[in-house]
């Protein structure tokens, strides 16, 4: 067996009498060919366009607006992610209670926040204040009040888009969450049932470890969209990169170099977040990715027995 994975994989060897050729596909090297040529057609022509004025570009690409506009979108898609993922696994396990009541609100909740625009969403807690004009707290049906302040002053721009994009982000986690504990076979939690575990322990250890190889493609997938999705609180002067860059284009019209610019950011960080999902699917696909199989590790006192019992057998 050895020798025909050997075989099989180096591309020209001797078999008795008979040469063994990998298989010519002329097609294919032909369609590659050209869609190689034409890429580097369109990026010939986007390199020598002189719209791009590629002066601009490098100016404004490490220049201190940028990387505050950089530093508050990375932020942004951060913690809105983070108030997604915990409130979208607290939804998910709401929506799969038995209790009418918590699967009712699970249900409501997400066909809200999934039926109405983000964008509607971002503007609507950007101007909070015109439906909230102050913000109290007191005893209810008493009209008792223990605290009251303005609400402009209380939710900026920066904290209206978080609220928008992490109270959306809900929604969608939930049903990616909901999707991987459904997909762990219910002998899983019939089995930790008899061990006598509690429904919130296995929950914890048992269901939601599982889950997560179905849960971390989607949800990374979830990040990016996160993370191009927070240039629309530009809409609310959210201080991120395409609020800055626009403030800026607005004022010199350098319209395409500044986009440039912002699209270089973007990729950046969203090959940073694909390396982190990268990591995360790797990591919870242990056992079921393909890929080479490594022998587990050995402890010390093991080898040392080991070593004992060959050297005892060769005498």
């Amino acid at each position: 067996m050895t020798s025909t994975a050997s075989t099989a994989a180096r591309p020209e060897v001797l078999d008795g009498n008979l040469r063994v050729r990998r298989l010519r596909r002329p097609g294919r090297t032909v369609a590659a060919a050209l869609v190689a040529v034409c890429a580097l057609g369109i990026a010939w022509s986007f390199a020598t366009n002189p719209n791009l004025d590629w002066a601009t570009f490098g100016a404004y690409l490490f220049a201190q607006l940028t990387l505050q506009g950089v530093w508050v979108t990375f932020y942004l898609t951060v913690v809105s992610m983070v108030i997604g993922v915990v409130g979208g696994t607290l939804v998910a396990v709401m929506a799969l209670s038995d209790n009418f009541v918590l699967r009712s609100l699970a249900n409501g909740y997400t066909a809200l926040f999934r039926g109405t625009p983000v964008l509607v969403q971002i503007i609507f807690w950007g101007f909070i204040g015109a439906f909230f004009p102050t913000v109290t707290l007191g005893v209810p049906f008493t009209g008792v009040e223990l605290y009251s302040a303005p609400t402009s002053s209380l939710v900026s721009a920066t904290t209206a888009a978080i609220l928008a994009l992490g109270l959306n982000e809900i929604a969608y986690a939930a049903e990616i969450v909901r999707g991987g504990i459904e997909s762990v076979d219910p002998g899983q939690r019939e089995a930790a049932s008899a061990l006598g575990l509690r429904p919130a322990t296995t929950m914890r250890r048992i269901v939601l470890p599982q889950a997560m190889r179905v849960i971390v493609p989607p949800m990374g997938n979830e990040v990016i969209t996160m993370l191009k999705t927070s240039s629309l609180v530009s809409v609310i002067a959210g201080n991120d990169l395409m609020t800055n860059l626009q403030q800026v284009y607005s004022q010199n019209y350098k319209v395409i170099p500044l986009l440039m610019v912002a699209s270089a950011w973007y990729l950046v960080l969203t090959a940073l977040f694909t390396l982190v999902q990268r990591h995360l699917e790797r990591r919870y696909g242990r056992g079921t990715l393909p890929g080479p199989s490594r022998a587990p590790r050995r402890s010390k006192g093991l080898r040392s027995r080991d070593k004992a019992t060959d050297s005892g057998s060769s005498r």
